[in-house]
């Protein structure tokens, strides 16, 4: 086996330079279930896929997550150690409100999560993050979307995937996103977006979508009929998809 003593421990390279540690966190989050976050002109979407088993509850999201009233996470890969990267960004977030009485901007909240990645690629007796992370908000700055990976790395998109099938995800995004799209079509994105792979594009039963909008600066979770109505006004406009 090419990767034998070099994948026991993070902070060793392999002789063609790769820290397979690093690389088998990165797999997990390919065999996550799919999360996307599309930024607009008024607002940003997180959607991500959630199939909840026979008796579960499924009124709760799983995936998606409040940091602040401005600032939502999604999640793909080993969801504990997402529920930890949240925990710990909500408290750098409620640390920088009392500190400096203001709101947290969405990129330093990207960078704080990503430096956090990387730590658990730096020492002995750990192992890295098997998750990565969509962090979406309205700030002062406007409407960000940042994705985090277990390597520690951090970038702004536009509209990103992560996930399963994330890959034909974002060629769907090349394809169809445009720069001054709106929040309902970003809705509407989001959604064909998860059931990439299914034949009834407009199937809604798992998948969970939050937005936040530049008027409210505030998390809500969008529900089942509303999701409806997005796909009525807006599906004629993806037929080619």
């Amino acid at each position: 086996m090419a990767s034998r003593g070099y994948d026991m421990t993070p902070t060793m390279y392999s002789p063609d330079g790769r820290i397979y540690q690093v690389e088998y966190a990165i797999e997990t989050v390919k065999r996550g279930t799919l999360a996307v976050g599309i930024k607009s002109d008024d607002g940003v979407v997180l959607a991500v896929e959630e199939k909840p088993r026979t008796l579960q509850v499924s009124d709760v999201t799983q995936k998606i997550f409040q940091v602040d009233q401005h600032v939502g996470i999604a999640a793909a890969g080993y969801i504990p150690d997402a529920r930890i990267q949240v925990d710990n960004a909500r408290f750098f977030s409620q640390s920088n409100r009392i500190n400096y009485d203001e709101s947290i901007e969405i990129e330093t909240v990207a960078k704080y999560l990503a430096d956090q990645s990387h730590k658990y690629t730096q020492y002995a007796g750990v192992r890295p993050y098997g998750v990565a992370l969509i962090i979406a908000g309205v700030d002062q700055k406007g409407s960000s979307v940042y994705m985090t990976d277990p390597s520690g790395i951090y970038l702004s998109y536009s509209a990103v995937a992560i996930g399963a099938n994330s890959d034909e995800v974002t060629k769907f995004f090349e394809d169809n996103y445009q720069q001054n799209i709106d929040l309902e079509n970003a809705v509407t994105l989001a959604i064909l977006a998860i059931n990439i792979k299914n034949k009834d594009k407009t199937n809604i039963d798992n998948i969970k979508l939050a937005r936040i909008t530049h008027n409210r600066k505030i998390l809500e979770k969008i529900s089942k009929k509303d999701l409806c109505g997005f796909i009525d006004n807006n599906i004629h406009k993806y037929d080619k998809s």
